[in-house]
C-alpha cells in the first residue's frame, strides 16, 4: 500500500492542486494584473501602468487622506482587538482549567457568540448600542470613536470564546509534572505563569495572535453592518474602504484593485513578522 501511494501520489494530489490553481492562483495573478489597468469588467481592460496606485493617495494632484485614514484606523483597531481578545481569552481559559464546577457550561456559553454570523451579530449590537446611546442623544455613528469602540466590543465579544478554546487546549497540553516540580521548588503563581505556563504556551499564543491579527485587518461584515463607514467614512476599515472604492465610484474599479493588492501585501508582511517573532520565543517541551 505504501509503495502504491509513493508511486501514484501525483494522481491524488492533482485534483486538489488543480482546484487551488484555478480557484486561487489564477484569480490572484489576474487581480494583480488588473491593478495596473482601467476596467469595468475583468475582460474589458486598458493598461494604465501605475496610475491606479497614484490615485490611491492623490486625486487631481491633491492628497486623498481617505485611504491613509482607513489604514491607521485599521491598524489601531487591530492592535486594540488583538490585545483585548488574547488577554481576556487567556484569562478565561486559565480560570476554566482550574477544575471549577460548571466548566463545560461556561465554555459553551463563552463560545456561542462565535457561532453567530457577523452581519446578524452586528445588527443585534447596533440595536443595543443605539438603545443605550439614545438616552444621551447619541448613536453609534455620532463620532468615529463611538463607532470604533462599538466595533471593538462586537469583535471582541465574538472572538474571545473561539480563542479561549484554543488556549484551553494549549494549557491542558502542558505537562503536569512541570507544574508540580515548579510548585515544589517554591514558585509563586506569578513565577509559575511567567516561567512555565507562558513559555510552554507560546505555540498557542502564536496561533491565537495570528488569527486575531489577520481577522482584525480583514474585518468587513461587522464594519458594514454596524457603522457602514459613517460618519463621513471616518469609521471605514481597510476592507470596507476597498469595497467602497470598487463599487461606490464609477471608473474606480482599478483603483480598488490596486488598494486590494496593497492590502494583501500589508497583511502578509505583518503576519509573517508576527509569526516569526512569536515562533522565535517558543521552547521545546
Amino acid at each position: 500500500m505504501e509503495k502504491a501511494i509513493k508511486k501514484y501520489w501525483p494522481l491524488f494530489v492533482l485534483p486538489t492542486f488543480a482546484a487551488f490553481v484555478i480557484g486561487f492562483i489564477v484569480p490572484f495573478a489576474y487581480g494583480i494584473f488588473l491593478s495596473f489597468c482601467k476596467f469595468t469588467t475583468v475582460v474589458d481592460w486598458k493598461w494604465t501602468g501605475l496610475e491606479n496606485y497614484t490615485k490611491i493617495f492623490f486625486v487631481n494632484r491633491k492628497l486623498d487622506t481617505t485611504f491613509l485614514h482607513s489604514l491607521w484606523y485599521t491598524a489601531l483597531f487591530t492592535v486594540v482587538t488583538v490585545v483585548i481578545i488574547n488577554v481576556v481569552a487567556f484569562t478565561i481559559a486559565m480560570l476554566l482549567t482550574k477544575g471549577i464546577r460548571g466548566t463545560n457550561l461556561f465554555r459553551t456559553v463563552f463560545f456561542l457568540p462565535n457561532l453567530i454570523g457577523g452581519i446578524v451579530l452586528s445588527y443585534i449590537w447596533l440595536m443595543i448600542f443605539n438603545s443605550v446611546l439614545q438616552h444621551f442623544s447619541k448613536t453609534i455613528v455620532s463620532t468615529e470613536w463611538y463607532a470604533f469602540w462599538g466595533m471593538v466590543i462586537v469583535v471582541s465579544w465574538q472572538q474571545i470564546g473561539y480563542m479561549m478554546i484554543i488556549y484551553i487546549a494549549g494549557i491542558q497540553n502542558i505537562p503536569g509534572e512541570l507544574i508540580e516540580a515548579a510548585r515544589i521548588d517554591g514558585a509563586s503563581p506569578a513565577q509559575l505563569l511567567k516561567s512555565v505556563t507562558l513559555p510552554l504556551l507560546m505555540p498557542t499564543i502564536t496561533v491565537c495572535t495570528f488569527l486575531s491579527l489577520t481577522n482584525g485587518f480583514k474585518l468587513f461584515d461587522q464594519n458594514l453592518a454596524l457603522t457602514g463607514g459613517n460618519p463621513g467614512r471616518l469609521s471605514q476599515l481597510l476592507a470596507l474602504n476597498i469595497y467602497d472604492t470598487m463599487y461606490g465610484k464609477t471608473g474606480w474599479e482599478g483603483v480598488g484593485q490596486a488598494k486590494a493588492v496593497i492590502f494583501f501585501i500589508l497583511v502578509a508582511v505583518i503576519s509573517i513578522i508576527q509569526n516569526r517573532l512569536t515562533t522565535s520565543k517558543e521552547v521545546q517541551q
